[in-house]
């Protein structure tokens, strides 16, 4: 296991628990306890034998408080781990990173059409958005208007939060009927 990919696990488990986690520090051993804790917490088991894994775990952790990416906060004999705005900035770049439609057996008959309009001062916001939109496999029907068979507001929703874009820049149609699908059809290989 590299050392990012320790960090996205770290980063990702904080996330998933809420934004924080608490652990104990009643020991005086408690540095040494807090990744394990951590991990047991995200359900990510290291085995014995992998001791180098467990010791790149270790150092993804401190390298991630050293970056500033989680904040520890003591309270009583509570340690509390969160993530600092820099280290929600990351995940949100891992969850796009990995970001990825899900392809259904069956097809529903609906066409998901994501239509956005973005002003021109955030041209740059727009034109990756277009790529990210590519690379996830959508149909183009004009620049600002993309087509899909399956499901994909989840991942629009994860889409909308990263580039900071209102509702009203960004909408999600479903509809039984478009115009002339024959090629769209062909494209995701659908009937």
């Amino acid at each position: 296991m590299k050392r990012g990919d320790a960090v996205k696990i770290i980063l990702k488990g904080i996330l998933y628990a809420g934004g924080f986690v608490v652990l104990s520090i009643a020991s005086p051993t408690f540095p040494a306890r807090i990744l394990p804790k951590l991990i047991k917490h995200i359900r990510y088991k290291i085995e014995k034998k992998k001791r180098d894994e467990e010791r790149r775990l270790y150092n993804a952790f401190y390298y991630l408080k050293r970056r500033n990416l989680i904040n520890f906060e003591y309270r009583g004999k509570q340690l509390y781990i969160s993530l600092t705005p820099e280290g929600k900035q990351r995940v949100e770049k891992y969850q796009i990173d990995n970001l990825e439609i899900r392809k259904t057996s069956r097809w529903d008959k609906k066409w998901r059409v994501l239509i956005f309009d973005i002003e021109d001062r955030h041209k740059v916001k727009r034109e990756a958005l277009r790529g990210k939109l590519k690379e996830l496999g959508l149909f183009q029907l004009q620049k600002s208007v993309w087509a899909c068979p399956y499901d994909f507001q989840r991942e629009i929703f994860i889409l909308r939060n990263f580039f900071g874009l209102e509702k009203r820049e960004m909408k999600i149609i479903t509809a039984s009927d478009v115009e002339d699908d024959r090629e769209m059809r062909i494209f995701f290989g659908v009937k």
